[in-house]
Protein backbone atom coordinates (compact mmCIF):
# COMPACT_ATOMS: atom_id res chain seq x y z
CA UNK A 1 0.00 0.00 0.00
CA UNK A 2 2.25 2.57 -1.53
CA UNK A 3 1.88 6.26 -1.36
CA UNK A 4 3.49 8.63 -3.79
CA UNK A 5 4.60 12.55 -2.86
CA UNK A 6 5.63 15.81 -4.69
CA UNK A 7 5.75 18.62 -2.14
CA UNK A 8 7.33 21.96 -2.75
CA UNK A 9 10.51 22.52 -0.30
CA UNK A 10 10.74 18.89 0.99
CA UNK A 11 11.35 16.93 -2.05
CA UNK A 12 10.58 18.28 -5.42
CA UNK A 13 9.58 15.16 -7.61
CA UNK A 14 7.49 11.82 -7.45
CA UNK A 15 9.03 10.13 -3.95
CA UNK A 16 7.75 7.02 -2.20
CA UNK A 17 6.71 8.16 1.61
CA UNK A 18 5.89 5.71 4.32
CA UNK A 19 2.42 5.30 5.56
CA UNK A 20 0.97 4.13 9.00
CA UNK A 21 -1.35 0.92 9.51
CA UNK A 22 -4.66 1.40 9.37
CA UNK A 23 -6.82 1.56 12.56
CA UNK A 24 -10.10 -0.31 12.76
CA UNK A 25 -11.57 2.87 14.78
CA UNK A 26 -11.93 5.83 13.02
CA UNK A 27 -10.22 9.00 13.84
CA UNK A 28 -12.78 12.07 15.46
CA UNK A 29 -13.06 13.82 11.84
CA UNK A 30 -11.85 11.89 8.75
CA UNK A 31 -10.71 14.38 6.41
CA UNK A 32 -11.18 12.02 3.15
CA UNK A 33 -14.37 9.09 2.89
CA UNK A 34 -13.92 6.95 0.18
CA UNK A 35 -17.29 4.81 -1.55
CA UNK A 36 -16.34 2.40 -4.22
CA UNK A 37 -19.92 1.53 -4.13
CA UNK A 38 -20.48 4.84 -5.84
CA UNK A 39 -19.05 5.28 -9.27
CA UNK A 40 -18.82 7.72 -12.01
CA UNK A 41 -17.06 7.62 -15.82
CA UNK A 42 -14.62 4.91 -16.94
CA UNK A 43 -11.33 6.39 -17.57
CA UNK A 44 -9.61 6.37 -20.98
CA UNK A 45 -5.86 8.01 -20.00
CA UNK A 46 -3.56 11.33 -19.87
CA UNK A 47 -1.09 12.22 -22.15
CA UNK A 48 0.53 15.34 -24.34
CA UNK A 49 1.33 16.01 -28.07
CA UNK A 50 3.53 14.77 -30.20
CA UNK A 51 3.88 18.52 -32.03
CA UNK A 52 6.16 19.37 -34.45
CA UNK A 53 8.14 21.46 -32.63
CA UNK A 54 8.29 18.87 -29.55
CA UNK A 55 9.77 16.01 -32.16
CA UNK A 56 12.43 18.20 -33.32
CA UNK A 57 13.34 19.52 -29.65
CA UNK A 58 13.51 15.65 -29.05
CA UNK A 59 15.60 15.05 -31.81
CA UNK A 60 17.87 17.47 -31.20
CA UNK A 61 18.41 15.46 -27.69
CA UNK A 62 21.85 13.35 -26.95
CA UNK A 63 21.08 9.32 -27.10
CA UNK A 64 21.15 9.21 -23.10
CA UNK A 65 18.82 12.22 -23.05
CA UNK A 66 16.11 10.52 -25.39
CA UNK A 67 16.27 7.22 -23.57
CA UNK A 68 15.97 9.42 -20.09
CA UNK A 69 13.21 11.51 -21.80
CA UNK A 70 11.26 8.42 -23.03
CA UNK A 71 11.64 6.69 -19.90
CA UNK A 72 10.12 9.57 -17.53
CA UNK A 73 6.95 9.96 -20.33
CA UNK A 74 6.54 6.91 -21.34
CA UNK A 75 7.82 3.42 -19.38
CA UNK A 76 4.81 1.60 -17.41
CA UNK A 77 6.45 1.30 -14.25
CA UNK A 78 9.76 4.01 -13.60
CA UNK A 79 7.98 6.78 -15.62
CA UNK A 80 4.12 7.97 -16.15
CA UNK A 81 2.86 5.42 -18.89
CA UNK A 82 1.51 7.67 -21.12
CA UNK A 83 -1.09 6.07 -23.37
CA UNK A 84 -3.72 8.56 -25.02
CA UNK A 85 -1.82 11.47 -26.93
CA UNK A 86 -2.92 14.07 -29.60
CA UNK A 87 -1.36 14.96 -33.11
CA UNK A 88 -2.05 17.59 -35.42
CA UNK A 89 -3.51 17.16 -39.17
CA UNK A 90 -1.41 19.68 -40.87
CA UNK A 91 0.62 22.12 -38.97
CA UNK A 92 -0.02 24.36 -35.81
CA UNK A 93 1.62 27.20 -34.08
CA UNK A 94 3.90 24.79 -32.61
CA UNK A 95 5.23 23.77 -36.21
CA UNK A 96 8.28 25.75 -38.56
CA UNK A 97 5.83 26.99 -40.15
CA UNK A 98 2.61 26.49 -42.41
CA UNK A 99 2.53 23.24 -44.22
CA UNK A 100 -0.34 20.79 -45.46
CA UNK A 101 -0.91 17.24 -46.17
CA UNK A 102 -2.14 18.86 -50.01
CA UNK A 103 -0.62 22.01 -50.39
CA UNK A 104 -2.34 22.70 -53.91
CA UNK A 105 -5.61 21.69 -55.35
CA UNK A 106 -3.62 19.50 -57.85
CA UNK A 107 -0.78 18.03 -55.68
CA UNK A 108 -0.96 14.42 -54.21
CA UNK A 109 -2.26 14.17 -50.29
CA UNK A 110 0.96 12.83 -48.56
CA UNK A 111 1.97 12.34 -45.32
CA UNK A 112 5.75 12.28 -45.69
CA UNK A 113 6.34 15.93 -43.77
CA UNK A 114 5.64 13.35 -40.59
CA UNK A 115 8.21 10.90 -41.11
CA UNK A 116 10.47 14.11 -40.56
CA UNK A 117 10.34 13.99 -36.94
CA UNK A 118 6.85 13.71 -35.25
CA UNK A 119 6.42 9.44 -36.37
CA UNK A 120 9.43 8.96 -35.10
CA UNK A 121 9.22 10.23 -32.08
CA UNK A 122 5.58 8.19 -31.52
CA UNK A 123 7.97 4.83 -32.29
CA UNK A 124 10.02 5.52 -29.84
CA UNK A 125 7.34 6.35 -27.04
CA UNK A 126 5.48 3.01 -28.37
CA UNK A 127 8.59 1.17 -27.78
CA UNK A 128 8.63 2.33 -24.71
CA UNK A 129 5.52 1.65 -23.60
CA UNK A 130 5.46 -1.62 -24.73
CA UNK A 131 1.83 -0.89 -26.73
CA UNK A 132 0.70 1.54 -28.92
CA UNK A 133 -0.50 4.83 -28.20
CA UNK A 134 -4.07 6.13 -28.71
CA UNK A 135 -3.90 9.39 -31.06
CA UNK A 136 -6.39 11.87 -31.30
CA UNK A 137 -6.36 13.72 -34.34
CA UNK A 138 -6.96 17.22 -34.65
CA UNK A 139 -6.54 20.05 -37.27
CA UNK A 140 -5.90 23.86 -36.77
CA UNK A 141 -6.40 24.42 -40.10
CA UNK A 142 -7.72 23.47 -43.60
CA UNK A 143 -4.85 23.87 -46.82
CA UNK A 144 -4.84 27.95 -47.77
CA UNK A 145 -6.88 27.01 -51.03
CA UNK A 146 -9.86 25.84 -48.91
CA UNK A 147 -10.61 28.76 -47.01
CA UNK A 148 -12.33 32.01 -47.59
CA UNK A 149 -8.71 33.79 -46.70
CA UNK A 150 -6.19 32.67 -48.49
CA UNK A 151 -4.23 31.52 -45.98
CA UNK A 152 -3.69 29.15 -43.07
CA UNK A 153 -3.50 31.38 -40.38
CA UNK A 154 -5.72 34.44 -39.50
CA UNK A 155 -8.74 32.36 -39.07
CA UNK A 156 -10.78 32.63 -42.06
CA UNK A 157 -13.57 30.16 -43.03
CA UNK A 158 -13.89 26.47 -45.08
CA UNK A 159 -15.39 27.35 -48.42
CA UNK A 160 -18.30 26.03 -49.02
CA UNK A 161 -17.55 24.21 -51.99
CA UNK A 162 -14.71 22.46 -50.44
CA UNK A 163 -16.58 20.79 -47.58
CA UNK A 164 -16.98 17.16 -49.28
CA UNK A 165 -12.71 16.96 -49.91
CA UNK A 166 -11.80 18.58 -46.46
CA UNK A 167 -13.75 15.90 -45.07
CA UNK A 168 -12.49 13.34 -47.05
CA UNK A 169 -8.74 14.90 -45.60
CA UNK A 170 -9.38 13.14 -42.28
CA UNK A 171 -9.94 9.74 -43.91
CA UNK A 172 -6.98 10.31 -46.24
CA UNK A 173 -4.67 11.14 -42.98
CA UNK A 174 -6.24 8.10 -40.99
CA UNK A 175 -6.15 5.44 -43.25
CA UNK A 176 -1.90 6.46 -43.66
CA UNK A 177 -1.64 6.29 -40.21
CA UNK A 178 -3.88 3.18 -39.89
CA UNK A 179 -1.41 1.37 -42.71
CA UNK A 180 1.64 2.36 -40.15
CA UNK A 181 0.47 0.61 -37.53
CA UNK A 182 -0.95 3.86 -35.77
CA UNK A 183 -4.06 3.71 -33.74
CA UNK A 184 -6.21 6.48 -34.18
CA UNK A 185 -8.67 6.61 -31.43
CA UNK A 186 -10.52 9.50 -32.66
CA UNK A 187 -10.50 13.06 -34.30
CA UNK A 188 -11.71 16.23 -33.07
CA UNK A 189 -13.53 18.38 -35.70
CA UNK A 190 -11.83 22.03 -35.72
CA UNK A 191 -9.02 23.06 -32.88
CA UNK A 192 -10.57 26.36 -31.00
CA UNK A 193 -13.18 27.48 -34.03
CA UNK A 194 -13.88 30.91 -32.29
CA UNK A 195 -10.42 32.22 -32.67
CA UNK A 196 -8.82 33.79 -35.03
CA UNK A 197 -4.83 33.16 -34.36
CA UNK A 198 -2.17 34.48 -36.02
CA UNK A 199 -1.40 31.33 -36.35
CA UNK A 200 -3.45 28.35 -38.24
CA UNK A 201 -6.84 28.82 -37.42
CA UNK A 202 -10.36 28.32 -39.43
CA UNK A 203 -13.66 29.48 -38.01
CA UNK A 204 -16.76 27.51 -37.22
CA UNK A 205 -20.47 29.24 -36.05
CA UNK A 206 -21.77 25.94 -33.86
CA UNK A 207 -24.21 25.70 -36.74
CA UNK A 208 -21.75 25.47 -39.14
CA UNK A 209 -19.63 22.74 -37.48
CA UNK A 210 -22.54 20.96 -36.60
CA UNK A 211 -24.01 20.80 -40.18
CA UNK A 212 -20.25 19.87 -41.32
CA UNK A 213 -20.22 16.76 -38.93
CA UNK A 214 -23.64 15.71 -40.27
CA UNK A 215 -23.52 16.46 -43.75
CA UNK A 216 -19.89 15.34 -44.66
CA UNK A 217 -17.30 14.54 -41.78
CA UNK A 218 -19.77 11.98 -40.14
CA UNK A 219 -21.05 10.24 -43.71
CA UNK A 220 -17.44 10.65 -44.72
CA UNK A 221 -15.75 8.16 -41.74
CA UNK A 222 -18.72 5.68 -42.29
CA UNK A 223 -18.35 5.71 -45.87
CA UNK A 224 -14.61 4.80 -45.96
CA UNK A 225 -14.93 1.91 -42.74
CA UNK A 226 -14.23 4.15 -40.10
CA UNK A 227 -17.28 4.10 -37.65
CA UNK A 228 -15.05 3.41 -34.94
CA UNK A 229 -13.27 6.98 -35.07
CA UNK A 230 -14.38 8.93 -32.33
CA UNK A 231 -15.62 12.29 -33.43
CA UNK A 232 -15.07 14.88 -30.72
CA UNK A 233 -16.66 18.54 -31.29
CA UNK A 234 -15.60 22.32 -29.95
CA UNK A 235 -12.17 21.46 -28.87
CA UNK A 236 -11.78 25.02 -27.37
CA UNK A 237 -12.38 26.45 -23.93
CA UNK A 238 -14.76 25.38 -21.18
CA UNK A 239 -16.41 28.88 -21.38
CA UNK A 240 -18.48 28.39 -24.21
CA UNK A 241 -18.15 24.48 -23.46
CA UNK A 242 -22.06 24.31 -23.53
CA UNK A 243 -23.53 26.37 -26.12
CA UNK A 244 -21.43 24.87 -28.42
CA UNK A 245 -22.47 21.32 -27.60
CA UNK A 246 -26.02 22.19 -26.96
CA UNK A 247 -26.62 23.47 -30.83
CA UNK A 248 -24.23 19.81 -32.46
CA UNK A 249 -25.49 17.44 -29.32
CA UNK A 250 -29.17 18.52 -29.27
CA UNK A 251 -29.32 17.86 -33.34
CA UNK A 252 -30.36 13.80 -34.16
CA UNK A 253 -28.35 14.13 -37.68
CA UNK A 254 -24.83 15.38 -36.17
CA UNK A 255 -25.31 13.72 -32.86
CA UNK A 256 -25.15 10.14 -34.30
CA UNK A 257 -21.41 10.88 -35.10
CA UNK A 258 -20.47 12.57 -32.36
CA UNK A 259 -18.93 10.69 -29.50
CA UNK A 260 -18.45 13.77 -27.06
CA UNK A 261 -17.40 17.07 -26.31
CA UNK A 262 -13.36 18.43 -26.01
CA UNK A 263 -12.32 21.44 -24.34
CA UNK A 264 -9.12 23.75 -22.96
CA UNK A 265 -8.47 25.90 -20.24
CA UNK A 266 -7.66 29.17 -21.61
CA UNK A 267 -10.06 31.55 -20.34
CA UNK A 268 -12.07 30.78 -16.76
CA UNK A 269 -12.04 27.59 -15.27
CA UNK A 270 -16.12 27.07 -15.40
CA UNK A 271 -15.83 23.47 -13.81
CA UNK A 272 -19.60 23.81 -13.88
CA UNK A 273 -20.22 24.05 -17.99
CA UNK A 274 -18.73 20.69 -18.28
CA UNK A 275 -20.80 19.12 -15.52
CA UNK A 276 -23.51 20.85 -17.59
CA UNK A 277 -22.77 19.33 -20.58
CA UNK A 278 -23.25 15.81 -18.45
CA UNK A 279 -26.64 16.39 -17.35
CA UNK A 280 -27.50 17.86 -20.38
CA UNK A 281 -26.16 14.69 -22.66
CA UNK A 282 -25.63 11.97 -20.50
CA UNK A 283 -25.43 9.45 -23.35
CA UNK A 284 -22.52 11.72 -24.69
CA UNK A 285 -18.50 11.84 -23.38
CA UNK A 286 -16.06 14.43 -22.14
CA UNK A 287 -12.50 15.33 -22.84
CA UNK A 288 -10.29 17.49 -22.10
CA UNK A 289 -7.87 17.96 -25.73
CA UNK A 290 -5.52 20.58 -24.31
CA UNK A 291 -3.83 22.98 -21.48
CA UNK A 292 0.00 24.74 -21.55
CA UNK A 293 0.99 27.75 -19.18
CA UNK A 294 0.57 30.58 -21.74
CA UNK A 295 3.08 33.47 -22.18
CA UNK A 296 6.75 31.98 -22.29
CA UNK A 297 8.42 28.60 -20.54
CA UNK A 298 7.97 29.44 -16.86
CA UNK A 299 10.78 27.70 -15.49
CA UNK A 300 10.92 26.31 -12.20
CA UNK A 301 7.28 27.83 -11.13
CA UNK A 302 5.36 25.26 -8.98
CA UNK A 303 2.07 27.60 -9.67
CA UNK A 304 1.83 26.13 -12.99
CA UNK A 305 1.99 22.42 -11.70
CA UNK A 306 -0.84 23.43 -9.20
CA UNK A 307 -3.04 24.95 -12.31
CA UNK A 308 -2.54 21.70 -13.86
CA UNK A 309 -3.48 19.93 -10.27
CA UNK A 310 -6.34 21.93 -9.87
CA UNK A 311 -7.09 21.38 -12.97
CA UNK A 312 -6.98 17.75 -13.80
CA UNK A 313 -9.08 16.62 -10.68
CA UNK A 314 -11.82 19.07 -11.15
CA UNK A 315 -12.46 17.90 -14.91
CA UNK A 316 -11.98 14.72 -13.30
CA UNK A 317 -14.83 15.31 -10.65
CA UNK A 318 -17.24 16.75 -13.19
CA UNK A 319 -17.13 13.35 -15.83
CA UNK A 320 -13.93 14.07 -18.13
CA UNK A 321 -13.02 10.92 -19.39
CA UNK A 322 -9.47 11.59 -20.66
CA UNK A 323 -6.66 14.92 -20.26
CA UNK A 324 -4.52 15.81 -23.22
CA UNK A 325 -1.76 17.81 -21.96
CA UNK A 326 0.06 19.89 -25.09
CA UNK A 327 3.80 19.97 -26.19
CA UNK A 328 5.46 17.06 -24.46
CA UNK A 329 8.80 19.34 -24.91
CA UNK A 330 9.79 22.46 -25.51
CA UNK A 331 13.08 24.02 -26.19
CA UNK A 332 14.58 26.62 -23.06
CA UNK A 333 12.43 30.24 -24.76
CA UNK A 334 9.05 27.97 -25.37
CA UNK A 335 9.12 27.02 -28.40
CA UNK A 336 9.60 26.93 -31.89
CA UNK A 337 6.71 28.45 -32.73
CA UNK A 338 6.08 29.95 -35.87
CA UNK A 339 4.04 32.96 -34.86
CA UNK A 340 6.37 33.53 -31.91
CA UNK A 341 3.32 31.87 -29.48
CA UNK A 342 5.59 31.07 -26.86
CA UNK A 343 4.32 28.54 -24.16
CA UNK A 344 5.65 26.57 -21.12
CA UNK A 345 6.17 22.51 -20.83
CA UNK A 346 6.28 19.68 -18.76
CA UNK A 347 10.45 18.92 -20.09
CA UNK A 348 12.19 22.36 -21.39
CA UNK A 349 15.36 21.71 -23.03
CA UNK A 350 18.51 23.18 -22.19
CA UNK A 351 20.09 26.42 -23.89
CA UNK A 352 21.72 23.82 -25.92
CA UNK A 353 19.20 21.70 -26.64
CA UNK A 354 20.57 18.52 -26.12
CA UNK A 355 19.54 17.75 -22.58
CA UNK A 356 16.54 18.88 -20.96
CA UNK A 357 15.17 19.46 -17.36
CA UNK A 358 12.22 18.55 -15.81
CA UNK A 359 9.30 21.16 -14.50
CA UNK A 360 7.28 20.46 -11.30
CA UNK A 361 4.47 20.79 -13.61
CA UNK A 362 5.56 17.21 -15.10
CA UNK A 363 5.25 15.74 -11.47
CA UNK A 364 1.65 16.71 -11.10
CA UNK A 365 0.85 15.58 -13.99
CA UNK A 366 2.80 11.79 -13.10
CA UNK A 367 0.12 11.55 -10.10
CA UNK A 368 -2.68 11.61 -12.56
CA UNK A 369 -1.00 9.41 -15.27
CA UNK A 370 -1.76 6.41 -16.35
CA UNK A 371 0.55 4.90 -14.16
CA UNK A 372 -1.42 5.08 -11.19
CA UNK A 373 -5.01 5.30 -13.16
CA UNK A 374 -4.40 3.01 -15.72
CA UNK A 375 -7.03 2.48 -18.96
CA UNK A 376 -10.34 1.42 -17.72
CA UNK A 377 -10.51 2.39 -13.77
CA UNK A 378 -13.48 3.78 -13.21
CA UNK A 379 -14.15 7.09 -11.23
CA UNK A 380 -15.51 6.13 -7.34
CA UNK A 381 -17.06 8.65 -4.95
CA UNK A 382 -14.37 10.50 -2.86
CA UNK A 383 -15.11 13.42 -0.37
CA UNK A 384 -12.91 15.74 1.44
CA UNK A 385 -14.05 17.68 4.46
CA UNK A 386 -12.34 20.21 3.94
CA UNK A 387 -11.62 23.09 0.41
CA UNK A 388 -8.05 22.92 1.41
CA UNK A 389 -7.34 19.17 0.10
CA UNK A 390 -8.76 18.35 -3.44
CA UNK A 391 -9.26 14.69 -4.32
CA UNK A 392 -10.59 12.34 -6.77
CA UNK A 393 -10.25 8.55 -6.81
CA UNK A 394 -10.57 5.88 -8.83
CA UNK A 395 -11.35 1.68 -8.84
CA UNK A 396 -8.51 -0.02 -10.93
CA UNK A 397 -8.76 -3.24 -12.88
CA UNK A 398 -6.66 -4.61 -10.69
CA UNK A 399 -8.68 -4.30 -8.13
CA UNK A 400 -6.78 -1.52 -5.59
CA UNK A 401 -8.10 1.83 -5.36
CA UNK A 402 -6.03 5.21 -6.77
CA UNK A 403 -6.53 8.13 -4.63
CA UNK A 404 -4.69 11.59 -5.63
CA UNK A 405 -5.11 14.59 -3.09
CA UNK A 406 -3.43 17.82 -3.92
CA UNK A 407 -3.37 20.48 -0.81
CA UNK A 408 -2.61 24.01 -3.00
CA UNK A 409 -2.50 25.90 0.88
CA UNK A 410 -0.02 27.39 2.76
CA UNK A 411 -0.58 24.93 5.79
CA UNK A 412 0.12 21.20 6.12
CA UNK A 413 -3.46 19.10 6.23
CA UNK A 414 -4.59 16.28 7.98
CA UNK A 415 -5.41 13.10 5.54
CA UNK A 416 -7.04 10.79 7.18
CA UNK A 417 -8.57 8.46 4.89
CA UNK A 418 -11.62 6.68 5.29
CA UNK A 419 -12.61 3.39 3.47
CA UNK A 420 -14.81 0.59 4.44
CA UNK A 421 -15.38 1.28 8.12
CA UNK A 422 -10.83 1.78 8.84
CA UNK A 423 -8.79 4.86 9.00
CA UNK A 424 -5.56 5.28 7.60
CA UNK A 425 -3.74 8.50 9.58
CA UNK A 426 -1.71 11.22 7.15
CA UNK A 427 -1.14 14.43 6.54
CA UNK A 428 -0.91 15.74 3.28
CA UNK A 429 1.73 18.41 3.33
CA UNK A 430 1.17 22.56 2.60
CA UNK A 431 1.58 22.78 -1.51
CA UNK A 432 2.01 18.97 -2.23
CA UNK A 433 0.28 16.18 -4.36
CA UNK A 434 -0.05 12.33 -2.74
CA UNK A 435 -1.12 9.29 -4.45
CA UNK A 436 -2.36 6.69 -2.67
CA UNK A 437 -2.89 3.10 -3.87
CA UNK A 438 -4.97 1.61 -1.45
Amino acid sequence: MPCFETSLGRHPRLTEVALPDWQSQGLATPAISLNPEVYYQQHIGLGGAFTEAAALNYQALTPAAQLEFMTAYFHPDQGSAYNFCRIHLNSCDFALGNWACQDTPEGAFSIAHYERAILPMIRDAQAMLGAKIRLMVSPWSPPAYMKTNGQMNLGGELKPEFQAQWASHYVQFIQALQALDFDIWGLSVQNEPEATQTWDSCLYSPEQERDFIGAYLGPALHAAGLADIRVVCWDHNRDNLYLRASVILSDPIAAQYVWGSGFHWYMDDCFDNVQAVHDAFPDKHLIFTEGCQEGGPHHGEWAVAERYGRSIINDFRHWTRGWLDWNLLLDNQGGPNHVGNLCSAPMLSTPEGDQFVIQPSFYYLQHLSPRFIPHGSVRILSASATDSLLTVAFSRPDGQITLVVMNDSDQDRPCHIRLRGRTLPGLCPAHAMQTYLL
